[in-house]
């Protein structure tokens, strides 16, 4: 764990977070600024900092972490309509916590540049 990630404090309770869900591969909270009706962060609990040179441990929680995401999109209603699933990765792609997360983000049409 970095001792000042802010997902590794939300998972082990330092700083408060409803989690929607939570086993033992990642759980999954609500963003804080959302940018569509659903916007959801499927996070890990260990800390993964990249997606280049995952151990075998690393992609099964990844895994999970796609399938958890299927899941919470039929929970939230978008499974049907459609939603989408964003991984940042890097400062090019602007990703501000360096742990990797996935944006489930549904509720609206997305449009943009991956249609």
């Amino acid at each position: 764990m970095a001792s000042d990630c802010i997902f590794c404090k939300i998972r082990d309770g330092e700083i408060p977070a409803d989690a929607l869900r939570r086993d033992e591969r990642c759980f999954v909270i609500r963003d804080i600024n959302p940018r569509a009706p659903v916007h959801l962060l499927v996070i890990p609990n260990s800390h993964i900092t990249s997606l280049p040179g995952l151990t075998p441990d690393e992609r099964e929680a990844v895994g999970a972490m796609f399938s958890t995401a299927g899941e919470m999109a039929a929970i939230e209603g978008v499974d049907g309509s459609g939603y989408r699933l964003v991984v940042n990765q890097g400062r090019d792609a602007d990703q501000s916590v360096s742990h990797l997360h996935l944006h489930l983000l549904g509720g609206k049409p997305l449009g943009g540049m991956c249609s």
